[in-house]
């Protein structure tokens, strides 16, 4: 109780806060948490839940809150240039300025005190008039000011409290001379050079009313477009702000004839990369465990132990050494075949040989996992039903079809729908051996030949070469999210029959 009611206390400050810098929403997830927290602590009827709440926290938080926020992407224009919200975009455009060519130019004089304020004594090119500025305020110079001396010899000036800025250290606080405006007449003073201020208008202005930006130069109204300020005639201003877009990233996924190309081949790929990999890494994982179960083969324990060898080793140093060895010009693969027919093969640069490769690399990393899986749902089967299929007539193949591969399939389909959905997404494997690559001619979007639909999702988002298409790559993640779901329902619905045929 003494630490709910810290947290609380701690809770109450941090509210406070929130409310002060106008943080609502913040505010309010801070209000439901700590209300649930004190409903967790303090209700007897929420007893039971103080168990799960640990385990719900970071279900919502790793799980359920990933999941919406990328939904709420995919129905947004989120990309490179479309990062802020209008307002903040609005705020950009009305903070730029341009110069006229007919534009008052100032020489000055930099002063700062012991707390590194400025004054600015600005002297006019042309009429030598002078003005001084300080704490964003721009005023003729007053030679009567009690704080300032000017010398009769040289027209030099001393500001008391200040000291004069000499030499090359006026360039140690340019940065901060770019962030002062002054205002003056209906115009602002600048800094335009390191030696020089001039007086600078004001380029855009925001018209709520009509929703339109203009262009004081030019004339040239801009209305928002898709997220972007857009003349009559095309012309567009950068950056532009989030919009609302619903659906349209889905629609375009499916609509667009290049995309949806794209996303074909990179979908009918991800399948046969999916199903390729589990089921060759399945069939020689039972075949191994198949001889491993053999209480007749000798040293089965040495044998168990170099097999699992590619299994405990971390799948990124296994990856990058797979794809030094397949290396086209230094890979020991290849210096064996130019040593042994005199020629090299091209591994990770033809499309089909570097999909081949692929799933040879994901069979040698994933197949001791399905010896061993294997291997303890063999252990499992009663010797009795071999010893009656023996007694029926049943030869060894007849056996395993019909004893031993229906048993092990209701332990390991839902083990090998796992497989399926982590070969599916197994980006991993993909990026660090080819990146995608190598690239498709002609592709709309950066799908490259190996690519499957998370690497082409992250090539879309950061990658791409219109930009980085967030919004875009959410909804190809919500459509992956989708497919895997279905897939799973489907794998568990069928695990779900043999479980029943078993029975």
């Amino acid at each position: 109780m003494i630490g709910l009611g810290i947290l609380d206390a701690i809770a109450i400050w941090a509210a406070v806060g929130l409310i002060t810098s106008s943080q609502y929403g913040l505010l309010a997830v801070l209000v439901i948490g700590c209300g649930l927290l004190n409903g967790l602590v303090l209700s007897r009827r929420a007893y039971p839940i103080r168990y799960l709440a640990p385990s719900l926290i970071f279900l919502f938080g790793l799980v359920i809150y990933p999941i919406c926020y990328t939904a709420y992407v995919s129905l947004t224009n989120l990309q490179t240039g479309n990062l802020l919200s209008k307002d903040r975009v609005i705020q950009l455009f009305e903070d730029r300025y341009y110069l006229p060519e007919d534009t008052t130019r100032f020489a000055y004089s930099a002063y700062l005190d012991e707390a590194d304020a400025v004054i600015l004594v600005l002297e006019d090119a042309v009429s030598g008039d002078r003005l001084m500025a300080e704490a964003g305020q721009i005023a003729p110079f007053d030679a009567e000011d009690p704080r300032i001396t000017v010398d009769p010899a040289d027209q030099s000036i001393e500001i008391a409290g200040y000291r004069r800025v000499e030499g090359l250290e006026i360039y140690q606080i340019v940065s901060r001379l770019e962030t002062l405006v002054f205002p003056y007449a209906d115009r602002f003073v600048r800094l335009s050079t390191v030696r020089e201020f001039a007086v600078y208008e004001k380029q855009y202005a925001y018209d709520e009313a009509t929703d339109t930006m203009t262009d004081l130069a030019t004339g040239i109204g801009y209305a928002p477009i898709d997220g972007t300020f857009t003349s009559a005639d095309g012309e567009e201003l950068e950056p532009g702000f989030q919009v609302w877009v619903g659906l349209r990233h889905f629609a375009s996924l499916f609509r667009n004839a290049r995309i949806r190309r794209d996303f074909g081949r990179v979908f009918l790929w991800t399948v046969i990369w999916s199903v390729g990999s589990v089921l060759c890494s399945f069939s020689l994982g039972l075949g191994l465990a198949l001889l491993l179960n053999d209480k007749k083969l000798r040293m089965r324990m040495l044998y168990r132990t170099l097999l699992i060898v590619p299994y405990v080793m971390p799948v990124f140093i296994s990856a990058l050494v797979w794809r030094g060895m397949f290396n086209e010009n230094f890979g020991i693969i290849n210096r064996l075949f130019k040593d042994w027919f005199g020629f090299a093969v091209e591994w990770l640069d033809n499309p089909m040989l570097a999909r081949g490769t692929l799933i040879f690399i994901n069979v040698w990393l994933s197949f001791p996992y399905m010896m061993l899986i294997s291997l303890g749902a063999l252990q499992s089967i009663p010797e009795q039903l071999y010893e009656a299929a023996r007694v029926d007539g049943a030869g060894m193949f007849r056996r395993f079809w019909k004893v031993t591969l229906p048993l092990l399939m209701i332990s390991l389909a839902p083990l090998l729908i796992g497989s399926f959905a982590f070969a599916f997404n197994n980006f991993t494997l993909i990026w660090l051996v080819t990146s995608g690559r190598p690239a498709v001619l002609g592709a709309a979007t950066p799908a490259g030949a190996t690519d499957i639909l998370i690497s082409w999702t992250y090539r879309i988002a950061f990658q791409g070469g219109a930009g980085n298409q967030y919004g875009f790559a959410s909804a190809i993640a919500i459509v992956i999210f989708v497919l895997i779901a279905t897939i799973s329902a489907i794998g568990f619905r069928f695990t779900k029959r043999l479980e029943e045929v078993y029975k």
